[in-house]
């Protein structure tokens, strides 16, 4: 009990001084958790992968399509449970800013393949019943104020023309992990326009969503499906959906490797600050230990004294940004929700921002420890400074 009380008297002794220390760690903390998040975001398509599903698409690259006839030959392959295919469709709603995921999609079964996917059964029946319908996520919905029947009119790029859909369902994410940030719409919709205006790109579909009966057989029957096709206009690539989307992380890995290196350099900096901070307060008080020596008190005693000190601003600082990082998470997913439609702090990230803190406190306050521990009473009453 006498030791925490000289920690928490040391501790506020300067009170400036600890104060300004503890609000830089709380701001590292929360960089460091709000960095952390992004990278977490940027992976939030891989982690929401199904094992269960596969992915087909052209062997060359995803932006040329397949044949819709492919559909009934990865049906038959031994394995394959359910097929279903969707279509980039890249359109602009009122002006570029408002970029939202949109697909074209196989109205009767697509969303089966996506339980994730929650929708209100009346919802679902009017979409499919609906050839101009289209579903849309909850937070694209709230953030642009749709609600169901509403018109909504979308530029196309890839598919030149004013394209008019209605509302008929606002689905939401099983947990939180879940993107509700995505446009549905009919396949059919488009492919009859297109058999009108661009004949040579109608019955084709950008990718084909396979799911599968044993997850263990995946490679086995991502083999298959492609040998199908083998030597053929349009060979094809199977993978898993994690393999998939982790295509797409790739193309950015070193904007990811970057994030997470500013993430530990931020946590480097709050170090040396602590660590010089530490450092003059032990050379302050050098002849306080002599004295407290000199009255029978222990190396061990000094030792923990110190380190405790350490630890105390470096853990408030760490809880601090740690209480902090909630409502700047918050303002940081709405602003960049367009980039990170998951934005979610993790238990797994804030634990580690906390452990990030307390071992800077540690390494702060052991080399300052281990001096005053080992000077002598002689030197430390000699002391001057």
């Amino acid at each position: 009990m006498n030791l925490l009380k000289y920690i928490a008297r040391n501790t506020f002794r300067h009170k400036l001084r600890t104060s300004l220390t503890v609000l830089g760690m709380a701001i590292v903390v929360l960089a460091y958790c709000l960095l952390r998040t992004v990278v977490a975001a940027w992976y939030a398509g891989v982690e929401a992968s199904s094992p269960n599903r596969l992915i087909t698409r052209n062997a060359v690259s995803l932006i040329f399509p397949l044949p819709i006839s492919y559909l009934n030959r990865i049906r038959e392959v031994p394995g394959v449970e359910a097929v279903s295919y969707g279509r980039w469709f890249g359109g602009i709603y009122i002006n570029e800013k408002n970029f939202f995921p949109q697909f074209a999609i196989d109205a009767d079964h697509y969303l089966d393949l996506y339980p994730e996917f929650i929708i209100p059964e009346k919802q679902l029946e009017a979409f499919k019943k609906d050839r101009r319908g289209c579903i849309a996520g909850r937070l694209i919905a709230r953030k642009y104020g749709w609600k169901v029947g509403d018109t909504i009119t979308i530029r196309g790029t890839i598919f030149p023309g004013t394209w008019d859909f209605i509302l008929r369902g606002i689905y939401h994410g099983i947990d939180r992990g879940t993107d509700e940030s995505q446009f549905f719409f009919h396949w059919d919709y488009l492919n009859e326009s297109l058999k009108k205006t661009m004949p040579i790109r109608a019955d084709h579909v950008g990718w084909f969503v396979v799911k599968i009966k044993d997850v263990s057989q995946a490679a086995e029957i991502s083999r298959k499906i492609d040998a199908l096709f083998q030597n053929s206009l349009a060979e094809t690539l199977t993978e898993t959906e994690k393999a998939f989307q982790m295509g797409f992380v790739s193309m950015t890995e070193a904007i990811v490797v970057a994030i997470k290196i500013i993430s530990y350099v931020v946590i480097g900096i709050i170090l040396v600050v602590l660590s010089n901070t530490m450092a003059m307060t032990a050379r302050e008080r050098t002849r306080e230990y002599g004295v407290l020596k000199t009255l029978g008190f222990q190396e061990g005693f000094l030792f923990k004294l110190i380190i405790g000190e350490s630890l105390f601003i470096a853990v408030t600082g760490g809880i601090l940004g740690i209480i902090l990082s909630f409502p700047a998470a918050r303002i940081f997913a709405k602003s960049l929700e367009t980039f990170f439609p998951i934005f979610n702090l993790s238990a797994k990230t804030l634990l580690s921002g906390l452990l990030a803190a307390t071992l800077v406190g540690f390494l702060s306050g052991i080399f300052p420890s281990i001096r005053a521990s080992r000077t002598s009473i002689v030197d430390s009453l000699g002391h001057v400074g």
